[in-house]
């Protein structure tokens, strides 16, 4: 089975664009109507915009090749600029959703043009949803992808908060409605971010690469006919990349020099099938 590694560019481009487009459409929309809940959602679509190219920075930099100080890479960087996207969504996009919401229930302004917002937030729930659609079909276990889907997310949820509070608020004529409507986005934005953070949190650690592909690695070594059984296989995810290790029983037959060329072909055969694996450490030995 050949590796099906997503690609993480092609999902935060999907949502680069989505969210700059919907960003813009919310901020006409908020200007024409006054709803706080139209302003929330367009600041969470520009801090949105914004996550998206400190990701497309943390890989630009986890590209560097291996040095002295960091045999390994530089790939575990996009975490660090992943759980800053989170940050920012709580601080930016929470809190200050919370804020808005907030000024305008203690101070309620009239809603004009309520039809405009609600056009607006339709229009912007398609978008949103092929972003998300895009970011599963890439979908992988790099924190970059677990960001965007938790903002594609996030803002799905949003829009539709944003969306039924403003019908109620033009129902029943009651502005404070849509301050409560921003509120909600608040909550439910840090609700999200901490999540991510969680989650980040594990990879920034030390995590292993997806079950299916740590599966089918370990398909490829059992079936090496020099190999008598594998005592263990550890994966862990460096970024875009994955460092294998495994410790394996040879033939009983094969002499040191046979055993270490089998051994290194390999290791090039599951680089070459498994494009992903920037390390591979493969140790012989009889006992577990």
């Amino acid at each position: 089975m050949a590796s099906s590694k997503g690609s993480p560019i092609k999902a935060i481009l999907y949502a680069f664009f989505a969210n700059l487009g919907v960003a813009i459409a919310k901020t006409i929309a908020a200007a024409f109507t006054g709803s706080s809940s139209m302003f929330a959602e367009s600041l969470h679509s520009y801090a949105d915009t914004g996550n998206q190219l400190l990701l497309l920075l943390g890989m630009h930099r986890a590209k560097r090749p291996p040095d002295k100080e960091h045999p390994l890479g530089y790939g575990k960087v996009t975490y660090f600029w992943s759980f800053m996207v989170a940050i920012l969504l709580f601080s930016v996009g929470g809190l200050f959703s919370l804020y808005e919401g907030w000024h305008k229930l203690r101070q309620p302004e009239p809603l004009k043009y309520i039809w405009v917002a609600l056009v607006v937030l339709g229009f912007s729930i398609v978008l949103e949803g092929l972003s998300m659609a895009g970011c599963l079909r890439e979908q992988s276990r790099g924190s970059e992808l677990l960001v965007v889907f938790g903002e594609d997310f996030a803002a799905l949820l949003g829009l539709m908060l944003a969306f039924g509070f403003l019908v109620v608020a033009s129902l029943t004529g009651d502005s404070r409605f849509d301050a409560y409507g921003s509120m909600c986005i608040g909550i439910l934005l840090i609700i999200i971010a901490i999540f991510l953070s969680i989650r980040i949190k594990s990879l920034l650690i030390g995590r292993s690469a997806d079950p299916e592909l740590t599966a089918v690695i370990k398909d490829q070594i059992v079936d090496d006919k020099d190999i008598d059984e594998v005592f263990n296989i550890i994966t862990m995810q460096m970024g875009s990349q994955v460092m294998l290790a495994a410790k394996i029983r040879m033939r009983d037959d094969l002499t040191v020099n046979e055993a270490c060329k089998k051994i290194n072909k390999l290791e090039e055969r599951l680089k070459e099938k498994f494009p992903e694996i920037g390390w591979c450490f493969i140790e012989p030995d009889v006992f577990s």
